[in-house]
């Protein structure tokens, strides 16, 4: 097994010669980063598209067409509104404290990105492969509530100060739910960490803990809708009463920080109950040794990134 620690592990084959001539520091430095961007970037590309995927669902849902002026059928419309943000101006409210305001967003969307750092993409794809991961990712999720809070009480409305004590609660509520649910696959897996978790699960598709934890498995995707305020439990954002919720006072890049934030957990969400109950990269049909030993269609068939992404979606 590739030593997933080793500065150079899982870097791109042309890159790794290119990086073997500088001193060790050095090597675990720019890997580092390296790793850091093609996690990163990804991420950030799903969330601008994500959004572009759910304004085109709602829009049908509707009887209408949704975003479709920029680009063919609408796919530059992300870019178009990443370029809006950018150059709108950030408003500060009247008598609103000036420095937790501007704080607020990078606390919501700096553990959503934080996160991602131990998430096993495969066996050798880790950027930090720590025993307590899965601790880790409850700790960080945690704290983005803070961002909603100070959000809310910064803002200096009422409006926004209700939209984040709803929110607020509504998070910190359902992570209790959520990590009730991950005590089982705690107890099942016999670690906290997120790599042996998922070769705990190989086996082909019965062996994944969805099967024999299907009660957990239900509460956990439950409480993962409802932590990233999807519907029908968006009601931080009951646009009746409390317009748009914690964040109705941002403008410009700061209220694109809290959009990134918001639907990079979502994407997180999803990757942890492929990890955790849907066996992550591992195929279906890991079982079946005379189907994933063929030479082509092995490569179909057999583990790999493509398993985790069909989950994800």
């Amino acid at each position: 097994m590739t030593d997933v620690t080793a500065p150079l592990a899982w870097l791109p084959d042309f890159i790794e010669p290119l990086l073997t001539w500088l001193p060790i520091w050095a090597q675990i430095l720019v890997s580092s980063l390296i790793k850091i961007i093609l996690i990163i970037i990804p991420v950030l590309l799903g969330v601008m598209y994500l959004t572009f995927a759910e304004r085109k669902i709602i829009g049908y849902m509707q009887m209408r067409i949704g975003p479709n002026r920029v680009g063919p059928r609408g796919w530059l419309q992300p870019i178009a509104d990443t370029l809006k943000f950018l150059t709108k101006e950030v408003i500060l409210p009247t008598n609103s404290n000036v420095y937790l305001f501007i704080i607020a967003p990078m606390l919501s969307l700096v553990p959503a990105l934080a996160a991602w750092a131990v998430v096993p993409f495969l066996d050798t794809w880790v950027l930090a492969d720590i025993d307590a991961s899965l601790l880790y990712i409850l700790a960080l999720t945690s704290i983005g509530v803070y961002g909603i809070l100070v959000a809310g009480w910064a803002s200096n409305s009422k409006y926004a100060f209700l939209g984040a004590m709803r929110a607020g609660a509504q998070v910190v509520a359902y992570e209790i739910a959520m990590g009730f649910a991950l005590v089982g696959v705690l107890m099942a897996a016999g670690s906290l960490n997120l790599r042996e978790i998922v070769l705990h699960q190989s086996g082909g598709l019965f062996q994944w803990y969805w099967l024999p934890l299907f009660p957990l498995f239900i509460v956990y995707f439950i409480s993962g809708v409802a932590e990233t305020n999807r519907a029908p439990f968006d009601v931080a954002e009951g646009e009746s009463e409390i317009v748009a919720g914690f964040h109705v006072e941002y403008s410009g890049i700061a209220f694109a920080l809290f959009f990134l934030a918001e639907y990079a957990n979502m994407i997180l969400i999803s990757t942890l109950t492929s990890l955790l109950f849907l066996g992550g990269w591992l195929s279906p049909f890991d079982g079946l040794t005379w189907l994933t030993g063929l030479p082509v269609i092995g490569l179909l068939f057999g583990n790999g990134l493509h398993w985790l992404l069909i989950k994800i979606c």
